[in-house]
């Protein structure tokens, strides 16, 4: 296996307008990541958890223009603590019953002095709304592409204000490390 090169905004612009990365893709979820990190108990103590399911495509048009999707599995959600995994999956929060992913569609992704800027919507339950973030790309092969971001997010614009004694930050951050393969 080759180690992936991080690519700097001119290579892999010119990778994307050279049609070299054209093509469908698809997620590699065995090995993806997705991770939530929160702080509870007025900001003292984090909580953490992995999304275990996870999937995404994407496609890379001759021209370079990107779109695609990524979703997590709301009840998929481990933060090695049951009862509040199952409180997570509940009406309080992501509903998972009806709900079963929270999702990302890509709109643009522009090359950008550190790596790219994806801008998109963000679907938590019934909300969508557009999210713009950075992250780095890394080329292992022509056939294989890694995505990494971390993304801010407050729970609130979506709707999840559970909040017992107002314990809980409204803040969230999701990490993802996204590996893509050329279908």
């Amino acid at each position: 296996m080759t180690t992936p090169t991080q690519q700097t905004s001119a290579a892999l612009r010119a990778q994307l307008t050279d049609g070299s990365l054209a093509g469908s893709w698809t997620l590699d979820p065995a090995r993806s990541t997705a991770a939530l990190r929160s702080k509870s108990m007025w900001g003292l103590a984090p909580v953490k958890g992995v999304f275990r399911d996870l999937e995404g495509s994407g496609t890379v048009s001759a021209a370079g223009e990107v779109t695609g999707s990524i979703a997590l599995a709301t009840g998929s959600l481990d933060t090695k603590n049951t009862k509040r995994d199952t409180h997570l999956r509940s009406a309080d929060f992501f509903l998972s019953e009806k709900y079963p992913a929270i999702t990302f569609s890509v709109g643009t992704l522009v090359p950008a002095s550190e790596g790219v800027t994806i801008s998109g919507t963000l679907t938590v339950r019934d909300r969508s709304l557009p999210i713009s973030f950075p992250a780095t790309v890394a080329l292992a092969s022509d056939s294989e592409v890694v995505l990494d971001a971390t993304v801010q997010v407050d729970r609130s614009e979506f709707g999840l204000t559970w909040n017992q004694l107002g314990m809980a930050s409204m803040n969230s951050t999701i990490t993802i490390h996204a590996v893509f393969t050329k279908s």
